[in-house]
């Protein structure tokens, strides 16, 4: 649309000037139609004209043989002498002063021409008026021939203009725009390149040159994105495994803590249970077995309470040598705390035995069971752990030292918790180093 209204526009410019010399030649013609009627007006006039009856009969006769003359006016010596029809309008000043020879006025069909006094002889100007009503309809006609001809150059033009750029410029433009939205979406959503338009085009042009540019800058770029994309997954990868690491280290919520950036992190809790378990005569097996065999029923009998204490829900604090130590209650309180270190630590019994008869090795085990206030949290700048602190925590590792082989020693605070729900033999008071007589428990059993 804007080429042809472009060539419409330059060409109608173009051809204005047409319109103006199409005009000129009718009125031409008009006037060589009328030309022997005025050489017979002229005639007359080099005559004697003093005669102004005969001079009348005259002009009519011969006005009458023409169908363009309407009227004509008769100047001398600078004076009007006579006058006939429709006067013109051209005056005698103008005719001197401005030397205006022709007037047309197409609106009311007129045409006056003057004939001065070097046509007609000193001191005298006769001065025709032309009936032009023909001059209107012929330059409407002569508009449309030239608007249709226009039309038709505009249409051409713009139509030849169209296939060329069609097929050299414009269908490559759109090709190479659809490569473009192509590459965007595989880029996107992770896909294989397509097969580009622009990659199968050789063009020795500027059309060629973008796209080569094209070309080049997909390729730079779907390459670097996919060794982004390699690297990031290997970084995922590495993180994933540093996580998990991390989380074998310590609970969740307290590396979360860390990696925000919180040092010392220690919180109190006003009731945990805490179990420390050991393995009886595991000095003793040690001499005799290897050092891999030791190591590897070690881990085995470990790798078992891990499973149960993730059973539970309970938090494994650290191993000591032969000895396992796991809390309820943290880092996140709950309510069954108590509950859930009695089941693991009937559990565990249950899975030493199995060891045992695997093994052929009479290993047993001692488990002491405490609740109580404890402050949990991570100290130092190297080799993070997650410890506790607390007289609890002490009274939990005495009911374990000094607890019987293959039962369940548990203080009264853990007693008065369970009571309800497990079948407990009193054991009686015992003296406990650096807490005197104390009344414990030892746990036989779920009740029925």
């Amino acid at each position: 649309m804007w080429v042809f209204a472009s060539i419409l526009v330059i060409e109608a410019i173009i051809l204005v000037p047409s319109y103006f010399r199409r005009e000129d030649e009718l009125l031409m013609q008009l006037e060589q139609v009328s030309r022997a009627t005025v050489d017979s007006l002229v005639f007359l006039l080099k005559q004697d004209i003093s005669d102004r009856t005969l001079l009348d009969t005259k002009v009519k006769n011969a006005i009458k043989r023409s169908t363009t003359i309407l009227g004509l006016s008769i100047y001398l010596h600078g004076e009007l002498i006579y006058t006939f029809g429709e006067p013109p309008e051209i005056s005698l000043y103008q005719v001197k002063k401005e030397r205006m020879l022709r007037k047309h006025d197409l609106d009311s069909k007129r045409y006056d021409v003057a004939f001065s006094d070097a046509y007609l002889g000193e001191n005298c100007i006769l001065i025709v008026r032309h009936d032009a009503s023909s001059v209107q309809p012929k330059l409407y006609a002569f508009i449309w021939h030239i608007a249709i001809l226009v039309v038709i150059i505009t249409v051409f033009v713009t139509s030849v203009t169209m296939l060329f750029l069609g097929g050299t410029v414009i269908a490559p433009i759109l090709r190479l725009r659809d490569d473009l939205i192509a590459a965007g979406d595989a880029l996107i959503k992770d896909r294989e390149p397509p097969a580009f338009y622009s990659f199968s085009v050789k063009r020795d042009d500027e059309l060629g040159e973008v796209m080569v540019a094209f070309n080049q800058m997909f390729c730079l770029v779907y390459k670097e994105i996919a060794q982004r994309k390699q690297a990031e997954e290997i970084l995922r990868a590495e993180q994933e495994k540093s996580e998990r690491l991390l989380l074998n280290i310590l609970p969740e919520s307290i590396a979360d803590r860390l990696k925000q950036g919180q040092i010392n992190i220690a919180d109190g809790f006003a009731e945990v249970t805490v179990l420390f378990a050991d393995i009886v005569g595991f000095t003793e097996i040690s001499s005799r077995t290897s050092p891999a065999e030791l190591v590897e029923l070690l881990n085995k009998i470990f790798s078992a309470f891990d499973c149960l204490s993730e059973k539970y829900g309970l938090e494994k604090i650290k191993t000591i040598g032969d000895n396992y130590m796991v809390a309820g209650g943290l880092p996140l309180p709950c309510k069954n705390h108590a509950e859930s270190i009695a089941e693991m630590a009937i559990e565990m019994q249950q899975e030493i035995l199995k060891f045992s008869d695997e093994c052929g090795e009479p290993l047993n085990i001692r488990i002491g069971i405490n609740t109580g206030p404890v402050v949990a949290g991570v100290i130092g700048t190297k080799k993070f752990i997650y410890d506790l602190w607390g007289d609890a925590v002490n009274t939990a590792s005495r009911m374990e030292s000094q607890g019987l082989p293959g039962k369940i020693q548990v203080s009264s605070s853990t007693y008065k918790l369970l009571c309800d729900k497990y079948l407990f033999e009193k054991r009686g008071k015992i003296n406990v180093k650096g807490k005197g007589a104390m009344t414990t428990y030892l746990l036989i059993g779920r009740k029925s």
